[in-house]
């Protein structure tokens, strides 16, 4: 395949992403980072096939080279900027854009010195540059990475050091060296380019689906509204502790509680002022609570906590310092300053419970709290000793 062939290539392929990402985009929305990545694509496409217009002659070259060498370096440098954006680095273009403009100028001065030698140094390291700073955004939480996303993080890297090679090499080495020669490195060149440009393709639709699938699988364990496990979430990971209570160790304690009067506020203020009241109450609870501990919502207005390694007595103490912080919260809405109370039922797991008997348990002991005036803080009762 010879470079026309393949520029047209790229500028092919380019516009059929963008023609797919539009009707992607139409229907879904524009995320920030997905724009981004699709003007690169946009550039790209339009830089390769105004490059395959000079190189056929149909433009003066003079002309063709510098603009659609500019269109490319935005491309590539605006697809490097979409991964820095998925990565959460939101100002990314505030480092891109002043590099990028450096980069086409230097290319402008080394296109009029040396159109043919210094021009295509200076694409190799413009281009390999900007592909490695997408390589090193990609690889950003490298322990917590998935597999895909290592994958492309390294074949990105190695590529865009290939793209860059070319450029490296002919300046240190411009007869070649040993058995690499300039030959052998443009067309490792040419294919790395080609293989960035797939492999950049997919590799970001196959990550917006692992993200995608990613969330789906995190919706099934975690409450939208409050950002806590939902009733699953909170059973699967009470599941190991409840295993553990079958063995000699410190105890873990469970607490139950449930917002006093809660329907008042929704009766009365409506269901967006309830979500506002529970969303802020689920955030000033975890503020009490210990990294280890675990806050979920069961149903409704009724809330569960774990504590691991805590005994009755200081989950008395934990869960009294959160009634307290409960009634001092005051939670405001569009329509009113609203204060709430909360009820605690306090148990510990033991080695003969099941979720039946623990959570019969803690809300029997919430109940008591209620019955007694609410905004209070019970223990279950002590376990029945078998008579001799």
């Amino acid at each position: 395949m010879d470079s026309t062939t393949m520029v047209l290539a790229l500028a092919l392929g380019n516009l059929a992403l963008c023609a797919a990402l539009f009707f992607f985009e139409h229907v879904d929305g524009r995320p920030a980072a997905l724009s981004a990545w699709g003007w690169g694509r946009q550039y790209q496409a339009a830089g390769w096939l105004l490059l395959a217009i000079g190189a056929a002659g149909v433009m003066p070259e003079g002309l063709a080279f510098p603009v659609s060498y500019a269109l490319v370096f935005a491309g590539v440098a605006w697809e490097c900027g979409a991964q820095w954006e998925r990565a959460g680095r939101l100002r990314w273009r505030r480092v891109v854009a002043p590099l990028l403009g450096l980069a086409v100028a230097a290319f402008v001065v080394c296109n009029l010195i040396d159109p043919f030698g210094l021009r295509a140094i200076a694409a190799s390291l413009v281009l390999g540059a900007f592909y490695l700073g997408a390589a090193v955004a990609l690889a950003i939480g490298w322990t917590e990475a998935s597999m895909l996303r290592r994958f492309l993080a390294l074949a990105t890297g190695i590529l865009a050091l290939v793209v860059g090679a070319r450029g490296a090499l002919v300046l240190a080495a411009p007869a070649g060296w040993g058995w690499m020669s300039n030959d052998l490195l443009r067309q490792l060149h040419t294919g790395a380019l080609y293989l960035l440009a797939v492999l950049g393709a997919f590799g970001w639709l196959l990550l917006g689906r692992e993200r995608l699938q990613g969330e789906l699988t995190r919706m099934e364990i975690v409450d939208p509204l409050t950002d806590v496990p939902n009733r699953r979430g909170f059973f699967q990971t009470l599941a190991p502790w409840m295993a553990l209570a079958r063995r000699p160790g410190q105890p873990t304690a469970l607490v139950l509680f449930d917002l006093d009067q809660f329907k008042r506020i929704n009766d009365g203020y409506g269901h967006p002022a309830g979500d506002v009241v529970l969303a802020t109450l689920a955030a000033a609870c975890k503020r009490q609570l210990r990294d280890s501990d675990v806050l979920g919502r069961l149903v409704g207005v009724e809330f569960a906590i774990l504590l691991p390694r805590t005994g009755e007595q200081d989950a008395l103490m934990v869960a009294e310092r959160m009634r307290a912080a409960i009634e001092a919260q005051r939670v405001k809405t569009e329509r009113a300053l609203i204060s709430l109370t909360a009820s605690f039922g306090v148990t510990t797991i033991r080695p003969d419970d099941s979720n039946v008997t623990l959570l019969a348990r803690a809300d029997e002991a919430l109940r008591a709290a209620k019955a007694a005036g609410r905004n209070r803080v019970e223990l279950a009762a002590p376990p029945v000793l078998a008579e001799d």
